[in-house]
């Protein structure tokens, strides 16, 4: 049984290593020869080999669950001109590599109109990025919000087993999550800030 986990386990590693090595060619193709291209060819790269933590899509959870243990946090931030208050709803939990995590992040619309925001995110370490694998999240969707509105949103995901094979990984015992949202370009009402006595009327939500 080991001797084929084993197997499995070097299989998606090779799997791993052959997909980092044609996104690089590519990749650096694209610089030398058709530099329009590279945003999104950068953004390929970035995820099948998991650079700058950019984390990994899954269709389906972890077929194994191995005895590590990691700790996940929760990290949220708001750019300038998006008046919400985003926060997660736990700040961390604790996982066994390869099981499924269940996570909420909640936010409120502080402003007196509708406001649209879009998030981006990273993991940290970013090496960790290649074996954070993501089932469900709110990222690069625009999310609108009405005046005084509060949601939750969940993200679902898994910590790829592989990671027990990468060498590098062996000391990475805590991995943070981090989200920031950002105002979208045109999509945001034109809003007066608001004054304390205003966002005292807003109940909490979060």
């Amino acid at each position: 049984m080991q001797s084929m986990q084993a197997e499995q386990a070097e299989e998606k590693r090779q799997k791993r290593q052959r997909l980092t090595a044609a996104a690089c060619v590519v990749f650096l193709s694209a610089m030398i020869g058709m530099s329009y291209a590279a945003v999104p060819l950068y953004e390929l790269f970035c995820k099948v080999t998991g650079y700058g933590g950019t984390t990994q899509v899954a269709e389906a959870e972890s077929d194994r669950v191995i005895d590590r243990q990691i700790t996940i946090r929760f990290d949220a931030n708001i750019a300038a001109g998006l008046p919400w208050k985003f926060k997660p709803t736990e700040r961390q939990m604790v996982l066994q590599v390869g099981e499924t995590g269940h996570a909420a992040y909640g936010f409120s619309n502080l402003a007196e109109t509708r406001t649209i925001g879009t998030s981006t995110f990273n993991v940290t370490p970013q090496s960790a990025g290649a074996y954070f694998n993501k089932l469900e999240c709110f990222c690069f969707t625009e999310q609108v919000l009405a005046a005084g509105e509060s949601v939750e949103m969940p993200v679902v995901f898994f910590i790829d087993p592989a990671i027990a094979d990468d060498p590098e990984l062996d000391s990475v015992r805590t991995i943070t999550l981090s989200y920031t949202f950002f105002p979208v370009e045109g999509g945001v009402e034109p809003v007066a800030n608001l004054d304390k006595d205003t966002k005292d009327e807003i109940p909490e939500k979060l």
